[in-house]
């Protein structure tokens, strides 16, 4: 009697699924969330004059990273307010964007969209468009915080807003959406202290989960074994995983005691989480039920950041940590600290993983290329003539990196 209808979940979500190319780059931190990618022959150094295949001008400022798919990225901007610190300007003139690029720099479309105000007098680093668009293939759904979940065709129609709270933070808004079947998930924490679950279709709210507390960490899924997922946040003292269908709770973990930024990873059914101003990391093996602490918590180690998220390559978790600018690579296994080397520059972006390299962009300090091995190696340290900010994580399209500053887009390769 189940075979028919796992049969049909799985040919549905193959379905779904079927329009992405393996170059498409969907949603923060690329497919699964995870960082990493499997393309090889990626650069290695550039400069303003060397590598730099085009650099485009944005309509507005934002730390969202661009998402890929097919020939056009998409990304969100915010003008006309708190832009300069010292000279604010007018709220009631906050525009929000999201933005369509031909993947050579030209600017399609920027559809504009009105933000529910008050929002807060000031978003301290990242401002009004720190969120990461998501893809299906199809469409696009975006999160702008109180403004709201939108849903755009790929033309930038837009077709629905849903509400998922109306609180706002002096840290702004931080997550972004993730997709499941028909369901567009985001952490709405700073907005109600909910996890909301919309219907992606009709954008009607089909569950929602309490508990999101001190979270500007990005959902994620987790596969289990046997075509499952589970959906697990960190939040302030917690690690909590939820059903992604129901919304209904699973289990949970002591986590991180502090507000917590960085998202989670896994690999073969075990998650791993950083975060704290004291800097912990922990494992926990997933498709637990209740409070799984003592039966499923595998290690904690003493390293940690407090925005970045971590990747994992070849049985190890790497980072460099934003609150302490110190370089980690902790060995999955046992969760030993193989090397912590002092780093020279913060950065905001999260790790990517890719072609043996570690990409880390820095704030203001350029993007260094360490080796991707639990040994400490810098291989080039690269900058751009950009004096602006670079708070969005790097992604990879086709053979290309991509870099967003404040004001820029910039397109890496030959």
């Amino acid at each position: 009697m189940r075979v028919v209808p796992v049969s049909i979940l799985l040919l549905s979500a193959a379905m779904m699924v079927s329009h992405l190319d393996a170059a498409d780059w969907p949603q923060f931190r690329g497919p699964g969330g995870q960082g990493v990618t499997s393309e090889t022959n990626l650069p290695l150094v550039w400069s303003e004059s060397e590598n730099v295949a085009w650099k485009t001008e944005l309509p507005g400022y934002g730390a969202s990273s661009p998402i890929a798919l097919g020939d056009r990225l998409y990304l969100t901007c915010y003008s006309g307010y708190g832009i300069d610190r010292e000279n604010s300007g007018r709220m009631e003139d906050l525009t929000l964007h999201v933005v369509c690029l031909e993947n050579d720099g030209e600017i399609v479309w920027d559809q504009h969209v009105q933000p529910k105000l008050p929002e807060s007098e000031r978003v301290r680093d990242h401002g009004y468009a720190a969120a990461t668009p998501a893809t299906d293939g199809k469409f696009l759904y975006v999160f702008f915080g109180k403004t709201g979940v939108l849903k755009f065709d790929l033309d930038g129609n837009q077709l629905w807003q849903a509400d998922v709270g109306d609180r706002t933070h002096g840290w702004g808004c931080g997550t972004s959406p993730v997709l499941y079947r028909n369901l567009v998930i985001v952490n709405a924490s700073v907005e109600s202290g909910s996890l909301v679950a919309i219907n992606k279709d009709t954008g009607e709210e089909v569950w929602r989960a309490g508990g999101m507390d001190a979270s500007w960490n990005t959902p994620h899924l987790v596969d289990v074994g046997g075509g499952q997922q589970e959906l697990v946040v960190s939040v302030k003292d917690k690690i909590l995983a939820f059903d992604p269908a129901t919304g209904a709770p699973l289990w949970n973990c002591d986590g991180i005691p502090d507000y917590v930024c960085p998202s989670i990873v896994s690999q073969d059914g075990v998650v791993y989480v950083i975060g704290g101003r004291t800097s912990r990391a922990i494992a926990v093996r997933a498709g637990g039920r209740g409070d799984v602490t003592d039966t499923h918590r595998l290690w904690e180690a003493k390293a940690g950041a407090n925005v970045v998220s971590p990747v994992i390559h070849d049985g190890h978790l790497y980072w460099v940590s934003d609150r302490n600018t110190i370089a980690y690579c902790v060995r999955l296994a046992d969760g030993e600290v193989v090397y912590a080397e002092r780093f020279r520059g913060q950065p905001y972006a999260s790790a990517l993983a890719g072609d043996g390299k570690l990409y880390v962009v820095t704030r203001n300090g350029g993007t260094y290329v360490l080796a991707a091995k639990p040994e400490f190696e810098q291989l080039a340290h690269n900058r751009l003539d950009d004096r602006s900010t670079f708070n969005a994580s790097p992604i990879v399209a086709d053979g290309k990196l991509y870099l967003r500053s404040d004001k820029y887009l910039y397109c890496i390769g030959e």
